[in-house]
């Protein structure tokens, strides 16, 4: 095997490993984001906790940050949380999740 050939493995890994810790990031800040969003709307014990699991598992492969914004703004229009409160809230729980995995790590 040539240098170049381990350089292109060493980059293969990484990349992968980049890949899954984005996606265990995402799921995990979307869990942390359903159960603040529970909490707003009233929600404690196991509604929270089926609000925050169905925000982290539904179409986890498909959705994109900006479903789950428009999903979570949406339950909370009526108590008044802007979809920019939604979004800082979200960018918490990403930074909260990646520093939990890395923690793991």
């Amino acid at each position: 095997m040539t240098t170049f050939d381990k350089r292109e493995q060493g980059f293969e890994a990484k990349f992968a490993h980049d890949e899954e810790l984005m996606f265990k990031a995402t799921a995990r800040s979307n869990k942390l984001l359903g159960l603040w969003a529970a909490g707003q709307l009233g929600l404690s014990g196991d509604a929270a906790t089926s609000y925050a699991t169905a925000l982290a598992t539904d179409h986890l492969e498909s959705r994109t940050i900006d479903e789950v914004l428009d999903k979570v703004s949406g339950d909370l229009v009526a108590k008044g949380v802007a979809r920019e409160q939604v979004a800082a809230k979200f960018q918490e729980c990403l930074h909260q999740a990646v520093q939990q995995l890395e923690a793991k790590a």
